[in-house]
């Protein structure tokens, strides 16, 4: 049966007809909260490797990760043409000479089954000369910039120290639009004190300022040794219940026009990693529960105005 939104796997396999997967790679970056900039402990629910896989620290060129993720998913998953997703820290934060030998590098690793390139970033961390850098890879490849909003309320940001503004947000996807490239946009939902209509607010605030190819929901959960964790233990603040994550989920997919592509629905961790709340380690049971929700409403994302 067809899934009630529009995934991204949904995407690939109408655009590609091929079994795609990303190549996640680790460029060792840094990022502003953390080289001192504007903060040096990083995001309040970052942990140490900045959403990465360590493989930079642990002496792993961008070309040794692509070609051993390469040969994994080939034989694992009959992966067949790939993206090379920039995922660890903040991936234009360095000088365009830099950020032109790192996506080179590991381009220059296609064997003709690499499709595209995905660059996870933040708002505060781009200007034209980067984005026309991106943009010049295509038509050769398809190319995608993954901007962290995660809310639009100042409070929220400062709490979680990511030291930008929804203003920032604004700038890049204006400067972003003159440009061939698509546009994630990444949200977090149950981040500290904050409302259903905050939420919602951050949603609307999205559809409002127009540019997203793709949306990003990412559950609230507590990493291990994150500074998010000390405050969860020192002040207990409420964490979402999977039901109401389920529902959240849900009442944001009903407002979305048809056409925006979901490439996250929660969040993932491994329990040796997690703190709290349990449930998001049951990453298909939760996509489960927002998919049946929507069919129990009878919903389709786009089907109602909001």
């Amino acid at each position: 049966m067809k899934k009630p939104y529009y995934s991204l796997k949904d995407y690939f396999a109408k655009k590609y007809n091929k079994k795609i997967h990303k190549i996640t790679i680790d460029a060792g970056f840094t990022c502003p909260t953390r080289d001192g900039t504007k903060g040096r402990d990083g995001c309040l629910y970052c942990d140490a490797r900045g959403s990465g896989n360590g493989s930079f620290n642990r002496g792993m060129s961008v070309a040794d990760q692509v070609k051993q993720a390469r040969k994994y998913l080939r034989e694992r998953h009959n992966a067949e043409k790939f993206f090379l997703y920039y995922q660890a820290f903040t991936n234009t934060y360095a000088d365009a000479g830099r950020l032109k030998a790192v996506y080179d590098e590991g381009l220059g690793c296609d064997e003709g089954d690499i499709a595209g390139l995905i660059i996870g970033t933040r708002p505060d961390c781009v200007d034209e000369e980067k984005i026309r850098l991106i943009a010049g890879y295509h038509p050769g490849y398809e190319v995608w910039i993954e901007y962290g909003l995660q809310s639009i309320h100042q409070r929220t940001l400062d709490l979680i120290q990511r030291g930008h503004g929804k203003e920032d947000y604004s700038r890049a996807v204006r400067m972003t639009e003159c440009f061939p490239v698509n546009m994630t946009t990444h949200i977090i939902v149950g981040l500290p004190h904050e409302t259903h209509n905050k939420i919602m607010e951050t949603i609307r605030f999205i559809l409002k300022t127009g540019g997203v190819r793709s949306l990003k929901i990412h559950s609230l959960y507590i990493p291990l040794g994150s500074k998010l964790a000390e405050l969860y233990q020192k002040e207990r603040f409420k964490l979402m219940t999977r039901d109401e994550y389920i529902r959240t989920a849900a009442d944001i997919l009903e407002v979305l026009p048809p056409d925006i592509i979901i490439s996250r629905l929660t969040g993932e961790t491994s329990r040796a990693e997690l703190l709290a709340p349990e449930w998001v380690l049951d990453k298909q049971g939760v996509i489960r529960g927002i998919t049946e929700e929507l069919r129990r409403r009878g919903s389709w994302q786009g089907k109602h105005s909001g």
